[in-house]
C-alpha cells in the first residue's frame, strides 16, 4: 500500500466516515492516522528515528518528516534522532543546542504487516476517543433517570443500551425478582459513572432511594419547581417506601400534591416501582413530631429523644405494637432510615413496668442510705429526687415543700445523705489507691473518688495515662459498622460525663503536662472567630 495522489482524498473521507459512525471529532481520527503512518515509517526507516507524519486537512496529502535535535556532544545518545553542533553545521547555519532540524523523507510502501499495524493503531485511538466521549457525555448525568433498551442479561446483570453507550444494571440493583428480555424498554437511575481502563462504566439502579425521588420529581411539577422539597426517602425496594416532603408555599399541601387527583401522581410512581407501597409523610424539623408522622399508620402515645446518642424511645398502645413495628420490622426500620435515628419501641405496659422498676430502685436507695421507711422514700422519689446528691446539696426550701417535712427533718435528711456520700467517697478512694491510682491523677480537678476507682479498674492510673485517653473512651459514644450503630461504652459514662466535658478534661490534662501550648489554642480560636466574621461579612 502506497500513499499516492489517488488515495490521498480517501484518508479524509475515511476519517469523516469513522468520526460520523463513532460520533467523535474527525480531527481525532486524522491524528490517529498520522500516528499509525509514523509508526509504519519508523518500521521502514528505523525505530530510533524521530519520524512524524502530517496530513493536509484540505488535500489529504501525507508528508513524512524526519526530526533531529541539536545536543551537547557529551549528551549525544541517539545518533538517529540527535546530532552535535559540529554535525549540525552541515545542515544549519549557526546551530545551537536545543534547536531542531527537519527534513522531508520519501513516502513509504506499506506492506501487509505494516498496514495491519497501522489499522490497529487507528482502531485503538478511535476506541479511546469513543470512551472519552462517552465518559464526558454521561459523567454529569449521574443522579438522573434515563430510558434505555435491554440488550442482554449476563448472570443476572442487565446490559442496557442507552443509544450512545452501554450501562449495567446489577442483579442487586433490580427490584425483587425483576426479569427482562432483549429489546424491553427500561427506566433506571444513573447511580455512578466511573472512568476505567476498559472504558467508562455506567452503573444503574432501580432500588436506590433517589430513584423514587427522581420519579416524583417527574410526576409532581411542584417538586420540579422547588415549591415542594423531598427531605428524606427510605425504601424497602419492591415492598414499601416512605418519603418525607415539605412545602415552601403555605397554600400548597405537600402530601396532597404528591398524591395527585384521585392518587394519579403517586400511582404512576407505584406502577414504575412494581407496586411498591408508598407512605407520603409531612416533614417536620422537630424530630419527635417527625417520628410520630414517620411511624404512620401506627399511633404514638409518647416520645423520648436522646439527641447525644441519636436514639429515640417511642411508647405505643399495646394494640398498636405490631402495627408500629410492621411485618418483619419493616415499618420501624423505614422510619429509622427516614429520621436517621435508632428507634426503640415500647408498649405502654412495658414502659409502666420499667418506670415502676426505676421507682422501686430509687426508693430502695433512699431507704438504705437515709434510714427512712418505705413510705417516706417513695415520697422523695415522687417529689422528683433521683439521687443522694440532690438530697444532700439541694436548697433546704425544696425539702420543706414535702408534706410532713419540717426544718429539723430536712436538715437531718441532708446530714444523713452527706454522711453516706462521704463514706462512699472514702471507700471509693481507698479502692482507687489499692488499684495504684497515683497522686497526679487524684489531685486532678473534676474527678470524683468513684471516677478514680473506675479509671483505676481500666488501668488509667496516672495523669499521663489520662491525657492519652480519647474523649469517647471516657464519655462513650456510637460507631457505625456496616450501617449498624454499635454502642461504645465509656469509662466515665455511668457518671454522666458528656463528650464535651471529656474533651475539656483531656485537653486540661495535656496542657498541665506541657504537651499542648494553651496560647496556640487561643490563637486558633481567634482565627476561627475572625474567619467567621469575614464569612458573615461576605454573605451580607
Amino acid at each position: 500500500m502506497a500513499i499516492t495522489s489517488a488515495n490521498q482524498l480517501e484518508l479524509l473521507q475515511t476519517a469523516e466516515a469513522v468520526a460520523r459512525e463513532k460520533m467523535i471529532d474527525p480531527e481525532l481520527v486524522i491524528e490517529a492516522m498520522e500516528e499509525s503512518l509514523a509508526r509504519a515509517a519508523k518500521s521502514r526507516y528505523g525505530m530510533e528515528m524521530d519520524i512524524r507524519v502530517f496530513i493536509d486537512r484540505k488535500t489529504g496529502r501525507a508528508t513524512f518528516k524526519r526530526f533531529r535535535t541539536v545536543v551537547a556532544e557529551e549528551e549525544l545518545e541517539n545518533y538517529q534522532a540527535e546530532f552535535t553542533v559540529d554535525q549540525a553545521k552541515e545542515y544549519m547555519e549557526n546551530p545551537a543546542v536545543g534547536e531542531t532540524f527537519e527534513e522531508e523523507v520519501p513516502p513509504i510502501e506499506m506492506g501487509r504487516i505494516a498496514a495491519q499495524s497501522a489499522k490497529q493503531v487507528i482502531l485503538q485511538k478511535v476506541r479511546e476517543a469513543e470512551r472519552d466521549r462517552q465518559y464526558e457525555e454521561f459523567k454529569d448525568k449521574a443522579g438522573t433517570i434515563i430510558n434505555g433498551v435491554v440488550k442482554r442479561e449476563e448472570y443476572g446483570n442487565v446490559i442496557v443500551d442507552m443509544g450512545r453507550g452501554e450501562a449495567i444494571l446489577r442483579r442487586n440493583e433490580k427490584i425483587g425478582r425483576e426479569s427482562y428480555r432483549p429489546n424491553d424498554r427500561i427506566r433506571c437511575y444513573i447511580k455512578e459513572v466511573r472512568r476505567e481502563v476498559r472504558g467508562p462504566q455506567i452503573f444503574l439502579s432501580r432500588t436506590d432511594p433517589q430513584f423514587m425521588a427522581e420519579l416524583f420529581k417527574m410526576e409532581v411539577p411542584e417538586i420540579y419547581d422547588n415549591i415542594i422539597e423531598i427531605k428524606a426517602v427510605a425504601r424497602d425496594p419492591g415492598s414499601r417506601a416512605k418519603i418525607a416532603v415539605i412545602s415552601y408555599d403555605s397554600s400548597i399541601d405537600p402530601v396532597g400534591a404528591c398524591v395527585g387527583m384521585r392518587g394519579s401522581r403517586v400511582q404512576a410512581v407505584v406502577n414504575e416501582l412494581q407496586g411498591e407501597k408508598i407512605d407520603i409523610i409531612p416533614w417536620n424539623e422537630d424530630a419527635p413530631t417527625f417520628l410520630v408522622n414517620a411511624l404512620q399508620p401506627a399511633e404514638v402515645s409518647k416520645v423520648v429523644l436522646d439527641e447525644e446518642a441519636e436514639r429515640i424511645e417511642v411508647v405505643v398502645p399495646d394494640e398498636q405494637l405490631s402495627l408500629a413495628i410492621g411485618r418483619r420490622g419493616q415499618n420501624v426500620r423505614l422510619a429509622s432510615q427516614l429520621t436517621g435515628l435508632d428507634i426503640d419501641i415500647l408498649t405502654e405496659a412495658e414502659e409502666s413496668e420499667r418506670r415502676q422498676k426505676e421507682f422501686s430502685t430509687r426508693a430502695g436507695l433512699f431507704m438504705e442510705a437515709l434510714d427512712v421507711d418505705e413510705f417516706f422514700s417513695q415520697l422523695l422519689v415522687s417529689e422528683g429526687f433521683t439521687s443522694l446528691e440532690e438530697v444532700a446539696y439541694v436548697e433546704l426550701d425544696e425539702l420543706l415543700v414535702i408534706d410532713g417535712v419540717d426544718e429539723d427533718t430536712a436538715k437531718e435528711l441532708q446530714a444523713r445523705a452527706r454522711d453516706h456520700l462521704e463514706a462512699a467517697n472514702k471507700k471509693a478512694m481507698e479502692a482507687a489507691r489499692a488499684l495504684g491510682v497515683e497522686d497526679s491523677l487524684v489531685e486532678f480537678e473534676g474527678l470524683t473518688p468513684q471516677m478514680l476507682e473506675a479509671l483505676g479498674k481500666d488501668d488509667v492510673k496516672t495523669l499521663e495515662d489520662f491525657a492519652t485517653c480519647a474523649d469517647w473512651e471516657l464519655s462513650g459514644g456510637w460507631t457505625t459498622v456496616n450501617g449498624e450503630r454499635i454502642k461504645d461504652d465509656g469509662v466515665l459514662e455511668e457518671f454522666g460525663v458528656s463528650l464535651e466535658e471529656a474533651q475539656n478534661m483531656v485537653m486540661t490534662a495535656r496542657i498541665s503536662l506541657g504537651w499542648v501550648d494553651p496560647t496556640g489554642l487561643e490563637t486558633n480560636e481567634e482565627d476561627k472567630t475572625q474567619d467567621g466574621e469575614i464569612t458573615a461579612g461576605a454573605e451580607v
